[in-house]
């Protein structure tokens, strides 16, 4: 996953860019008002621990005790965190703090090479012997990590390793019967004196009728068969049109390997090599074998098949060997995703961490320019659109999708409130392309605008409430009409969103029209600006005084119910609630 860059004041600014440079991936935060950075926070604690919930990467351009004082409250297993690294402010020391072996140590030397820095590698196995034995190179799986520390101990003692089988990678240990390394494609038990390493030469070809309930039985037999075990597997490939099953997903997922797709005539070009080509399969979907197909076009030319098409309860399987180590990453393509982002109201500490998460996965970001500059320095290709090109940007972002990339559609707010997913969905239903089936789709939820103005203001939200758009592009102004007069009779506390723009000046005045016949004219009202944002402004005012003037397309308005109340405070602004229940209380 792409890293995230934290920079806490202007001082370590330079060195964050050359970090930033050396990692095109990696996306630049910076404290705000202390740093000139586009992606800003304003808790540094908060900031970082969001950024670590996501499973995020991070590289802290700052002393290493401030990584470590924030974090340290969400510290739990270190087999699932991602890499924490400190990095001097002039850039003259990088340090891994947590992950050296799920990659904080690959990332430092590679972070002090671009700095011309010292990269302080403290893991004792490293250190000395200049490999991690539970962090082995793509294409390689380790059986037994649970033995690492034991084993690591031991040899660190002076205990000798016997190596059976080649590993290029491992540099050279001292020789004896102590300890051993036993290179293997089979299946073997390791324990506190024997590592497995398994290469991942081999690959699953897999073919399903829709909705088979599961691949895993039928996976587990063949790879029984020829007596391979599961680490020696790099992928799961199947057709393209297939990427949807979930029995397909799952067994990746339990295999924990990637899965793979070819289109059919990609698959048709390896009919020669199957061990019985069926005129049915073809008909069906466009070449003659799904199975033995995918296996055979993961492992090329040179590759062959171990075990032939195996068939059951709707499912084919067949494995194939490469030979040499398979990256799965250059076979075939992804399945492709699209998630469909809240990144909140505009700063990053209002985003969730599966945003943060989704978006630095992402190969690529589809949106509304601002909506895009408010990420920042973001990973992913940038794909910006005016506002009016909503169904222009769906499509383009599931036809990113339909090529096996990972993209998110960013919306302000969220996601799924006056924003793009229900669109989606509207356009995968009348569209209908065949190449959007297989994408995956994922709806990320966002902090709204309506819950952002109510934590400003106080608690206006404390009762029943209710969100109507005033926009009438895409609804006739009698049906808006008719449903700011019910919530106004059901007493509903309203927020009002996109209440008024350059052409549209008169709904948000017929609205206040219609609530001042059931509330009072000092009935709160507010109205709350580019939340979250530099140009932030959060207003009260009463209903009476409400005035379409000192509204624009950036600002909700909200106002209260019957019951809703302004508790003054001395030298402050007042604070706006609704009691949670209805009537007087003593």
């Amino acid at each position: 996953m792409n890293p995230a860059i934290v920079v806490l004041g202007a001082s370590g600014m330079a060195t964050a860019e050359r970090v930033s440079t050396a990692l095109p991936g990696a996306t630049l935060y910076g404290f705000k008002r202390r740093t000139d950075a586009e992606a800003t926070f304003s808790d540094v604690g908060e900031h970082l621990r969001a950024v670590f919930d996501a499973g995020i990467p991070i590289i802290g351009i700052c002393a290493a005790g401030v990584l470590i004082r924030c974090l340290a409250p969400v510290l739990t297993d270190k087999t699932s965190e991602p890499p924490v690294l400190a990095v001097a402010d002039d850039g003259s020391t990088v340090v891994p703090l947590l992950g050296g072996h799920r990659g904080a140590n690959t990332l430092a030397e590679t972070i002090a090479a671009a700095l011309g820095a010292h990269a302080a590698i403290t893991t004792a196995s490293e250190a000395r012997f200049g490999t991690a034995f539970d962090d082995p190179p793509p294409g390689w799986r380790l059986a037994n990590p649970e033995h690492v520390k034991p084993f690591a101990a031991a040899l660190l003692a002076g205990a000798g390793v016997t190596v059976d089988g080649e590993a290029p990678w491992l540099p050279d240990l001292p020789s004896g019967e102590d300890l051993h390394i036993l290179i293997s494609a089979q299946a073997a038990a390791g324990d506190a004196a024997t590592l497995v390493y398994h290469p991942q030469t081999y690959a699953l070809g897999i073919g399903c009728e829709r909705g088979a309930k599961s691949a895993t039985t039928l996976a587990v037999e063949v790879l029984t068969e020829a007596r391979i075990a599961p680490g020696a597997v790099a992928c799961v490939a199947t057709l393209d049109i297939k990427a949807d099953e979930p029995t397909l997903t799952a067994l990746a997922a339990e295999l924990d390997v990637p899965l793979r797709v070819f289109p059919a005539a990609r698959l048709e070009q390896e009919t020669p090599r199957l061990s019985a080509p069926s005129e049915t399969v073809f008909r069906e979907v466009g070449c003659h074998g799904v199975a033995e197909g995918a296996a055979l076009a993961c492992v090329g030319g040179d590759g062959a098949l171990i075990v032939t098409k195996r068939k059951r309860d709707g499912v084919t399987c067949a494995l194939a060997r490469a030979s040499g180590l398979l990256d799965a990453a250059a076979i075939g393509a992804a399945r492709g995703r699209l998630a469909v982002v809240g990144i909140g109201p505009g700063t990053a500490d209002w985003r969730t961490p599966e945003a943060s998460r989704l978006i630095a996965q992402s190969t690529d970001l589809v949106g509304y320019g601002l909506y895009l500059d408010l990420l920042g320095q973001a990973a992913g290709e940038r794909h910006a659109y005016a506002l009016g090109e909503e169904e222009t940007r769906v499509d383009a972002a599931l036809d990113l999708a339909a090529t096996g990339k990972r993209v998110a559609l960013v919306c302000s707010g969220d996601a799924g409130i006056y924003a793009m997913a229900s669109l989606v969905f509207e356009r995968l239903e009348r569209c209908a392309k065949p190449e959007w089936r297989p994408v995956e789709v994922v709806v990320a939820p966002g902090i709204s605008a309506l819950q952002a103005a109510a934590a400003r203001a106080g608690a206006p939200l404390g009762h029943d409430f209710c969100a109507i758009s005033l926009s009438d592009l895409m609804t006739p102004w009698e049906v808006i009409a008719r449903r700011v007069k019910a919530a106004a009779r059901g007493g509903f506390v309203v927020a009002f969103y996109n209440p008024v723009s350059k052409r549209r000046r008169q709904g948000l005045a017929e609205a206040r029209g219609i609530l001042l016949k059931h509330r009072a004219p000092d009935t709160p009202v507010l109205l709350a600006r580019s939340l979250g944002r530099d140009d932030e402004t959060v207003t009260a005012t009463t209903l009476a005084a409400l005035s379409v003037d000192d509204v624009d397309m950036m600002t909700l308005v909200m106002v209260g119910s019957q019951s809703t109340r302004t508790l003054d405070r001395d030298f402050a602004a007042p604070w706006i609630y609704t009691p949670r229940g209805y009537g007087d209380r003593a």
